[in-house]
């Protein structure tokens, strides 16, 4: 009689594993494999948790961007001493007049920029010449009294019509224009 009990709970034990695995659903919702024994093998819950933190997170997409961002800062006091060192005191009979330039300068020549009372830029470039550059109607130029950031373009220049200036405290302007300031005998 013995024998037969222990043939029967062998066969009770078998034909679960014969009819395929089955599936169980665990606390945080995952499927989970029955083993062949049909006990099921549950982890204690932070063994559960370290598996999860092992997994790596899947990512739908990856974008580098790159940005260079120059800033142009307002001219110094000792730029400007210096500047004025080589004007002659006594009066002067020139004035100065604008005259038309390219739509581009080098953002690698502008030294310092200053704003004007006619919503205009001065832009001092390391060969001493002075340009002004024009905002948009939108913007005021004394919004850049400490100076610009600009963003590097491929070709390395500022041009108007393309590019904005960003100032320091916000502001977001395109250059309609830029020319350049000549001395002109009265």
């Amino acid at each position: 009689m013995f024998r037969l009990a222990a043939i029967l709970v062998s066969g009770a034990l078998v034909l679960p594993a014969a009819a395929g695995p089955d599936v169980a659903h665990g606390a945080d919702g995952r499927d989970m494999q029955v083993p062949e024994t049909a006990f099921i093998a549950t982890a204690p819950e932070p063994l559960t948790i370290l598996d999860d933190a092992r997994r790596l997170p899947e990512f739908n997409q990856v974008r580098i961007e790159q940005r260079v961002i120059i800033r142009i800062s307002p001219s110094s006091t000792e730029t400007r001493e210096r500047m004025m060192a080589d004007v002659p005191r006594r009066p002067m009979r020139e004035s100065v007049q604008e005259a038309d330039m390219g739509r581009c300068v080098r953002i690698d020549s502008i030294a310092a920029a200053h704003p004007t009372q006619d919503n205009r830029l001065l832009l001092f470039m390391h060969d001493r010449r002075v340009l002004t550059a024009a905002l948009d109607r939108a913007c005021s130029a004394r919004d850049f009294y400490s100076g610009f950031y600009v963003e590097r373009n491929q070709d390395g220049q500022l041009c108007s019509g393309r590019d904005r200036l960003q100032s320091r405290s916000g502001a977001s302007c395109e250059v309609e224009a830029f020319h350049r300031l000549i001395a002109v005998r009265d």
